[in-house]
């Protein structure tokens, strides 16, 4: 027998391409880090080293509730303290720690042994989202099978050079950091609910990269491309 919900099942995903990671469709793999926490180094180290490689991207947020312990860290903001939060609520956790490696905002791992990473991306399946083209201004999301309550179309603006930190207080005091793909700028263009739609992007910031990621809010990661 030929059901309404199997046929709703197969028009979604009719509707929505499968992408399998590679440069044009990036896993995202995002580090949450702080300078003044001792366990995060080797962290840093393992994502860093995935930095290169075309069908992963990148991205280092910083945040602030180590401040108070000696260091504050160089780039931590409250508004990547909050998006950790999110992940929190969504992959079920009751709390935020450092180091925490989120790939394609479905499944996390603390991510201080490579293993970890390596391991998690090979079982991170490919994504089911919308095509998205960058250009100078502009994004064009592409049409697709939202899921309930749509997606946010975020951008992302970060630095793609190794910064070393030289951390001269708290856990790691003495220690330099290497941080690469730090998180400038994450400003939400707007809400995709499965139609074609173009948005705006804000002037370019010299020295960054950017990447636009089609999101459920607080969760997985359905789209993703380097601008």
């Amino acid at each position: 027998m030929f059901r309404p919900a199997l046929a709703a099942v197969m028009m979604i995903a009719a509707a929505a391409p499968a992408f399998a990671a590679d440069a044009a469709h990036p896993t995202v793999v995002e580090l949450y880090q702080s300078q003044g926490c001792s366990s995060c180094p080797p962290a840093i180290h393992n994502v860093n080293a995935l930095a290169d490689r075309p069908d992963v991207l990148t991205l280092t947020f910083a945040v602030t509730y180590w401040d108070q312990l000696g260091w504050k860290d160089t780039f931590a903001t409250p508004q990547q303290t909050a998006r950790q939060w999110d992940y929190a609520r969504s992959l079920g956790h009751d709390q935020v720690w450092t180091p925490q490696v989120i790939v394609d905002g479905r499944r996390d791992v603390v991510g201080a042994r490579p293993g970890q990473i390596a391991d998690l991306l090979a079982r991170t399946p490919p994504r089911v989202g919308p095509a998205l083209t960058v250009a100078t201004n502009a994004v064009n999301v592409g049409t697709g099978a939202a899921p309930a309550g749509g997606a946010d179309v975020w951008l992302v603006r970060y630095d793609p050079r190794t910064i070393a930190v030289a951390v001269r207080a708290g856990e790691n005091g003495g220690r330099t950091i290497g941080h690469r793909n730090v998180v400038r700028q994450l400003v939400k263009l707007g809400h995709w609910t499965g139609a074609a739609a173009a948005m705006t992007l804000p002037a370019p910031m010299p020295g960054l990269q950017t990447a636009i990621l089609v999101q459920k809010p607080g969760g997985a990661i359905l789209a993703a491309v380097r601008g």
